[in-house]
């Protein structure tokens, strides 16, 4: 019988070693990895923004966000109206955070949609044309708004993100 004590007590120990180990034992967790949009690639997307307009004659500024809402980069062309510094932070922060273009959600708005009524409510949120959402795939890293160009901002915004789109990767 004595056998069959230590036994028993080897496995009471071994039970109790094990749980104390899975307790003391790191997590092994994944991390969330993401990509980040790098500060040259949101100059170069505001610059060519920028001047995507100014080719057609009109002054705007364009502002790149990241996937926080975070302004990265913020360019206010020659002769740009004050006010068309916060439409476009507020574009580019429209199209990241609904991961849609802000014509799109302008058109949602337009169409009576509930949700969108709704949303237009909170802050730095604005149901204009000109922005877009800056993607890695099907991942949203940021987003782009230009504004001062009436009827034109989507297409400078395209042009801008043309000038990159190969970096995009």
């Amino acid at each position: 019988m004595p056998v069959v004590r230590r036994v028993g007590r080897l496995v009471g120990f071994s039970a109790i070693a094990c749980a104390l180990t899975a307790i003391t034992a790191p997590s092994h967790a994944a991390l969330i990895m993401h990509k980040d949009l790098p500060l040259s690639v949101a100059v170069k997307l505001a610059e060519e923004t920028v001047a995507a307009c100014a080719a057609k004659g009109y002054a705007v500024s364009t502002v790149v966000v990241d996937r926080e809402g975070e302004t990265i980069v913020e360019l206010r062309g020659d002769e740009a109206s004050p006010h068309t510094m916060e439409n476009a932070r507020r574009k580019a922060y429209t199209a990241m955070t609904f991961k849609q273009a802000t014509a799109d959600y302008a058109k949602k708005l337009n169409d009576g949609n509930p949700v969108i009524r709704q949303q237009v409510t909170l802050p730095n949120v604005i149901a204009i044309p000109g922005g877009v959402p800056i993607k890695v795939g099907d991942t949203v890293v940021g987003g782009v708004g230009a504004s001062g160009s009436p009827g034109f901002d989507d297409d400078c915004v395209g042009a801008g993100m043309n000038a990159i789109k190969d970096q995009l990767q």
